[in-house]
């Protein structure tokens, strides 16, 4: 199965966002697309139509994607509860409550072979994967056992588009900084990278543009603007601006909207590089 990751430099960058226009993009070219997030931590979550629970973001994404939403594209949720505890519900079902440390200490082999399962799942219903990753590309404290970003990569074999918000300042050492952290293996997976959340003309943006590609020898795929409203940025984090489940209600069935915002998304971005990239590296395996 060929495929894309998107993973950004920190947390609410835009990562579900530019998953939801892509999947949104390859279906309407006809493409059997599916969303898939390893692990979400976060209290907002629904039920899919088999009655299994993930994340309200991967819900949204499968809507974008014109298929049904099932618990192999977000195979692990962690719901936080107080007391540093969280609810951990693998494949749709809730198991137990259990502290991060416990969590992390016990259960990474289970989670790991059960993102593997998933994969495989996904793999043989479709045709193309456009996985989320989730925070930082890079936690180096976490590193050992991560499961969400580099190492999911590595499981699918896909390349990685890093994406960065240059409305929170701080965009270019982000990106560079990110890339200098990540292994050698790691940093080769990495195909392009995304400027999120621009205010202004992107041709002013052009120097920066040319220092990036120069600096980094990696492409900028696109400069998306700061667009409001757009009802499908489901980042799944704490964060006040993840989208709560009233607002996502308000958005299934606007398929229109999804258009549009796929659309916009589409005409910013160098397709065809990307789609050569995805093409390219599919091909290799």
């Amino acid at each position: 199965m060929k495929g894309i990751m998107i993973q950004g430099t920190a947390s609410d960058v835009g990562k579900s966002f530019i998953v939801t226009a892509l999947c949104r993009i390859f279906a309407n070219e006809g493409v059997k697309v599916t969303p898939f997030k390893s692990q979400n931590m976060s209290n907002h979550s629904t039920m899919t139509p088999d009655g299994k629970e993930i994340c309200i973001a991967q819900s949204v994404q499968a809507e974008a994607a014109k298929i049904k939403a099932t618990e192999w594209m977000n195979p692990i949720l962690l719901k936080p509860r107080p007391n540093q505890q969280a609810e951990v519900v693998f494949l749709g079902e809730t198991i137990d409550t259990f502290s991060g440390i416990h969590y992390r200490d016990c259960f990474y082999e289970k989670a790991i072979k059960v993102i593997e399962a998933s994969l495989a799942k996904l793999a043989k219903d479709y045709e193309m994967v456009v996985i989320e990753g989730a925070g930082s590309s890079v936690e180096i404290n976490l590193k050992d056992r991560e499961i969400v970003n580099m190492k999911v990569a590595e499981m699918a074999d896909v390349p990685v588009v890093l994406v960065t918000d240059i409305d929170r300042g701080g965009a270019f050492a982000s990106i560079v900084g990110t890339l200098e952290l990540l292994e050698p293996k790691e940093r080769e997976r990495v195909v392009g990278v995304i400027i999120n959340k621009f205010h202004g003309d992107v041709s002013l943006f052009q120097d920066g543009m040319k220092w990036l590609e120069e600096k980094t020898g990696i492409p900028v795929l696109g400069v998306l603007p700061f667009v409001e409203n757009h009802l499908i940025d489901v980042e799944d984090s704490l964060s006040s601006s993840a989208l709560s489940a009233q607002r996502v209600s308000d958005v299934r069935g606007r398929g229109h909207r999804l258009d549009e915002v796929a659309a916009q998304i589409k005409s910013l971005l160098n397709w065809e590089l990307l789609k050569d990239t995805i093409d390219h590296w599919g091909n290799k395996k």
